[in-house]
């Protein structure tokens, strides 16, 4: 690669994005970042500290007082609030009910634009070359991005999935009736508000992995990368 490659993968929740992105920057030597643990931890604090989610206002008031920290490593990704490593208390079931109006909050969201930008620069300068996943990289945080990925599958795939991935955590899973009514509402949140709504990139490449395991969608996605790397080489 004769430049920093970035990749932009968007996706509703439980699509697979973070086992896949840390596959692909895995296979090609880029830093990892999970936008959606950064919107996890800022609604960790809010819950942590008390502020109103009922209160656009006060979400507002309060987003710019966290610091939120990414570790960028694939092979073993981090998120720190502070010096608080809050890795498994993001995954709790109050934090996932929550994110969704706390990630809505336009002036979450610029901020995270912000500190998102910030670490795709960052490995620009490096010239490592990063892989970020959320639900606006393509439209809002990267439009630029040299491949970006729009990555689906049937709710009741998700669900399964998520459950599955729950089960091993502290919290335990709610069953896949209940993980899937919770994302059903999830796609609805995100997709309908008004701050960078979850969608595809115009110019995305829509992968569904309804029916591909981990690995032949991990296999998907590095094909449109390396498509992207070898075009860029023939430039």
């Amino acid at each position: 690669m004769n430049k920093a490659l970035v990749v932009a993968i968007d996706g509703p929740s439980g699509s697979g994005k973070s086992s896949v992105s840390k596959g692909v920057a895995g296979r090609f030597h880029l830093s990892y970042l999970d936008t959606g643990a950064m919107y996890r931890a800022m609604t960790w604090f809010m819950l942590d500290q008390g502020v109103d989610l009922a209160d656009p206002d006060a979400i507002a008031g309060a987003c710019e007082r966290p610091q939120i920290v990414s570790g960028t490593d694939p092979a073993g990704p981090t998120i720190q609030v502070g010096s608080v490593d809050v890795g498994v208390a993001i995954r709790a079931p109050e934090v996932t009910q929550a994110v969704s109006t706390v990630s809505a909050v336009p002036a979450v969201r610029d901020r995270m634009v912000q500190l998102q930008r910030a670490e795709v620069a960052e490995a620009g300068e490096q010239a490592v070359g990063i892989v970020v996943e959320g639900r606006d990289i393509g439209t809002t945080v990267l439009p630029d991005a040299d491949v970006k990925v729009y990555l689906t599958a049937d709710p009741a795939v998700r669900a399964q999935r998520r459950s599955a991935e729950d089960a091993g955590l502290a919290h335990g899973s709610v069953g896949a009736s209940a993980t899937e009514e919770s994302i059903r509402r999830r796609d609805q949140l995100d997709s309908g508000r008004a701050a960078s709504p979850l969608r595809a990139a115009a110019d995305a490449q829509v992968v569904d992995a309804t029916h591909l395991d981990l690995a032949q969608t991990i296999d998907a996605v590095a094909s449109l990368v390396s498509a992207a790397v070898d075009g860029s080489d023939d430039d």
